[in-house]
């Protein structure tokens, strides 16, 4: 097999359509597709990349708003979610170079905090651990799944609270 180049780049407009078949077949279902449209709509997304191999889309990632309201105040952070690639790409490091990516922009544009629901083996190359979002409350805490990451070391020292998800998350 031919090594294909891969590359990933912030998501254009022409792109949703892409997107949305990429999202449908790594889930199995329109849901995160919805929520996706909804996030863009609603204005909070922070990052939106692809991946294309020989100009294909074959996965996308999305960054949205995430606040974590505590005593002493809210500090702003980013929710990773979806990711999603393409299930004939799976496995060949598509996602983790999306998501290498996609935390490098974050970090540049100054964010500090990610939270991310996914698969903890896969995540913690990353940075992400269920340790780190001890301090957190949400639907999700005590499990595995439920991470955060610090694209700034240090980010969520002192910080605890409550989660609170944008808004087509339907968490509140």
């Amino acid at each position: 097999m031919t090594h294909r180049a891969i590359v990933v780049r912030d998501e254009m407009p022409d792109d949703r359509l892409a997107i949305r078949e990429a999202i449908g077949l790594a889930f199995g279902r329109e849901d995160e597709a919805d929520l996706v449209d909804a996030l863009r709509d609603g204005g909070f997304v922070r990052a939106s990349l692809v991946a294309e191999v020989e100009r294909v889309v074959v996965a996308h990632i999305l960054l949205s708003d995430l606040r974590i309201v505590g005593a002493t105040g809210t500090v702003a952070a980013l929710a990773l979610a979806p990711m999603a690639v393409l299930p004939e790409y799976q496995r060949r490091g598509i996602g983790s170079q999306l998501i290498r990516t996609a935390l490098d922009a974050c970090r540049e544009q100054g964010h500090r905090i990610v939270v991310v629901l996914g698969h903890p083996h896969f995540y913690q190359r990353f940075g992400f651990s269920s340790e780190l979002a001890g301090s957190l409350e949400s639907p999700f805490s005590g499990k595995p799944s439920f991470m955060a990451g610090e694209l700034i070391r240090g980010a969520l020292k002192g910080v605890t609270g409550k989660v609170q998800y944008a808004a087509p998350f339907g968490l509140a």
